[in-house]
Order: C-alpha cells, then sequence, then structure tokens
C-alpha cells in the first residue's frame, strides 16, 4: 500500500477537496484484514470510546502467538506518551497505525503514563484493553520528580507539562530487550504502513533519524545569550546541524543507552535552567545534542506544523508533496477546534480515526455499510488474541 499525494490549494477555499479526501482516506485502504465489533460488546463506552474494529495480519505476515512478548524479535516497537488531557488524540493515533499497518497484530505499544494523572495508569490500562481487545501493549508509569526540577519555563505552559520529557528517558523505562522504538507524539495520524518507517536504517553512529527541515532558521530556536557565549556555540562546530521535530523519531534504544544521552539531554536542561539559552520546552536539548547528527527521514513521515503556531493556533496547510503522517504540533488540536464547531480544513482527515463515542457512532455504521461486499467472516477458526498490560513501577 502506497501513500497518498494531497495536493491542496494554497487559500484552502474549498472543503470539497477536503471531503475527497476523506472518502480516499476511508477504512478499504488497510492491507491488514478487520471485523466490527458486535453489537453487544461495551468497548470503552463507560469512558466516552466505542470499541475499535479489530485488525489482523495480512498475507506475507509473521505467524502471531497468543501472546507475543515485548521482547519478540518480529515486533514494531511503538512509544507513545498517555494522559487524560490528550487521551483522544493518542487512541486516535493507535487506530491510523493499525489501520494502515500490514500487520497490525505485530505492532506493540509502550504507553508511559504520569505517575500523578487525574486518570491513573490503571485506569488508562483499562481503557485501552476495553477500545483495541487484541493490542499488544503496555503502560509504564513516568516518575515526573525524575525530571520536574530540570524544567523551565516555556512560551506555552502545555510544553512544561513532564511528560512532554519522558522521551528523554525510554531507554531507562521501556524494557532491556527493545533496542529500536519509533516515538510518536500524540496529535498524529498515520496514513500508511508503519512498517516503512520502521524499516528505516540509521547509519553508522547515529542514534535517531527524524524528518529534517534544514530550510528552518536554526538560530531562531536557541536565545541571544546562547549565542553570545563565548563557549555554548562550539558545540555545532564541524556539524551542520538542522530543525527537526522530535514528534516523530525512530531511535536505536541500544546506542542511546550505550551513549548515555538522558545525561547529555539532562545537562543542557541544567545549563537551560541557569542561562535561558532557548523557550521552546523538551525540543531544544535535542537539537543540541543531536542536531548534525540525524539521520534525515523522508519529509513524508512527518507532515507537522497542523496545529497552527504556538502563540495562536491558526489554520495551517500541508506542505508540498507526498503524505505518509499527519502532525498537529502547535497549538491547535483537531478534537478541540472540531467540538467547538471551528475545524480548520485538515483537521477533516483526523476525524475518522477518532473513536469518542459521541461522534464515532454514526460513522461505525457508516463503515458497516461500505464494508458488506469486503467483510471476512471470523467467526469461526479464529485464533483466539489477546490484549495484555504489565507496570513499570
Amino acid at each position: 500500500m502506497g501513500c497518498y499525494h494531497f495536493r491542496f490549494p494554497s487559500s484552502m477555499k474549498s472543503i470539497s477537496v477536503i471531503l475527497f479526501l476523506m472518502i480516499l482516506h476511508a477504512p478499504l485502504m488497510s492491507i491488514g484484514i478487520r471485523s466490527f465489533p458486535g453489537g453487544g460488546g461495551n468497548g470503552g463506552r463507560e469512558f466516552g470510546f466505542t470499541e475499535a474494529p479489530e485488525y489482523r495480519n495480512g498475507v506475507g505476515c509473521p505467524v502471531a502467538d497468543e501472546a507475543l512478548s515485548s521482547c519478540d524479535s518480529s515486533l514494531v516497537h511503538v512509544a507513545m506518551t498517555i494522559d487524560s488531557e490528550y487521551l483522544r488524540g493518542s487512541m486516535a493515533a493507535v487506530h491510523s497505525v493499525l489501520r494502515h499497518a500490514s500487520c497490525p497484530e505485530h505492532v506493540f505499544f509502550h504507553f508511559i503514563a504520569a505517575e500523578f494523572d487525574p486518570a491513573s495508569p490503571r485506569v488508562l490500562t483499562r481503557l485501552v484493553r476495553s477500545i483495541f481487545p487484541s493490542l499488544n501493549f503496555k503502560v509504564y508509569i513516568f516518575r515526573e520528580d525524575t525530571v520536574i526540577n530540570l524544567i523551565s519555563s516555556s512560551i506555552r505552559q502545555a510544553l512544561e507539562n513532564p511528560l512532554n520529557y519522558a522521551r528523554n528517558y525510554l531507554g531507562d523505562i521501556l524494557d532491556p530487550c527493545v533496542n529500536r522504538v519509533i516515538y510518536l507524539d500524540s496529535d498524529v495520524v498515520l496514513v500508511d504502513d508503519i512498517k516503512k518507517l520502521w524499516d528505516v536504517q540509521l547509519s553508522g553512529s547515529r542514534v535517531i533519524g527524524a524528518p529534517e527541515y534544514c530550510h528552518a532558521n536554526f538560530t531562531k530556536y536557541f536565545t541571544e545569550s546562547f549565542w553570545s557565549d563565548p563557549v555554548l556555540p562550539g558545540v555545532f562546530e564541524s556539524r551542520n546541524p538542522c530543525y527537526f521535530n522530535t514528534g516523530v523519531m525512530v531511535m536505536d534504544l541500544g546506542k542511546w543507552r550505550e551513549g548515555n544521552y538522558r545525561a547529555k539531554i539532562e545537562s543542557w536542561m541544567e545549563v537551560q535552567r541557569k542561562r535561558r539559552i532557548y523557550e521552546l520546552g523538551s525540543l531544544p536539548p535535542f537539537l543540541l545534542v543531536f542536531g548534525g547528527h540525524v539521520e534525515p527521514i523522508d519529509h513524508r513521515w512527518n507532515q507537522h506544523g497542523l496545529g497552527g503556531d504556538n502563540v495562536k493556533g491558526s489554520c495551517r496547510s500541508l506542505h508540498p508533496g507526498p503524505v505518509s503522517l499527519l502532525h498537529w504540533s502547535g497549538k491547535g488540536k483537531p478534537w478541540v477546534r472540531l467540538d467547538e464547531k471551528r475545524p480548520c480544513p485538515l483537521d477533516y482527515l483526523w476525524e475518522p480515526y477518532d473513536l469518542y463515542k459521541p461522534l464515532q457512532q454514526t460513522r461505525l455504521k457508516l463503515y458497516h455499510h461500505h464494508q458488506q461486499q469486503h467483510r471476512i467472516d471470523l467467526s469461526n477458526g479464529s485464533p483466539n488474541l489477546i490484549g495484555y498490560s504489565n507496570y513499570f513501577i
């Protein structure tokens, strides 16, 4: 299955273009096999969510055991944070990954939950299992006091959430046998097979891979205090750093642990606390450590900025070229704008993945109608798939 090539008029005048793309975007695009939950299941309705369709492996996938270990070498590992504020976005992101995966039963999700989130990790675990009964996943508890004393104020309060910094600690939090992971923010949807991103090779000693944007003004990510210092800018000496967005990264956790990159990022956060060398939350320390040493990945894998700017929020159009992943980074989130009846045109591309009950009930009926000729009877001889979760405490 190929990714989509979206072409939008720069003025974003016509909503008909969006509606047409939504049709293209619809359920029959997945290579994997899907069946819909029966009417009797409660799913995640007690939480306001409906149960997702069940996604099965397509042709050519490894044989799925009833209970895959997180150490299984055939898995694609995805790490995401999960919390009450962005829960709706996280569930839509998971749904999009499964819908477009060629081997959805071999995608393993590692969810990082904050220790003091209003929805406890146990509640979040029960919620995920109720929405995705067959999902292979674990929920880990992130100790906020690990990072709370390193966080400095940012241009937007949401960027100061300790959970934003959980990606710095994946090498410590995830099982030691997990040596490679795709990190995804909660405000993304995939419209392509995640296995393609997983197969990206990190060359040489590179620890992370991400789409780079070398046309961006790299200097603006740091303050005048940084650039005027006689020592600090030397970190980029002999490097050609480019901006990259940390919301989508392929990470070699083996090299991460060996190189103690957690400590390197923390050391720059300590400098920030004393000197105020940047304004943007958790991103600049990654730029300081990895800028110029990133494996460049095709831009289709992070069409970012769809949430608008970080202060006002505004509607954005897509970057030129093909699209495999849409990312609503920035102030505006699609579920908020849709609920407030003031969506941006591109928010309609996020909506088909939304599993929140008020929006999804009618949509499931529509999917059922379109799939009558394509459904496969899985009632006989289907394997007993078991979703499960553990805790890292």
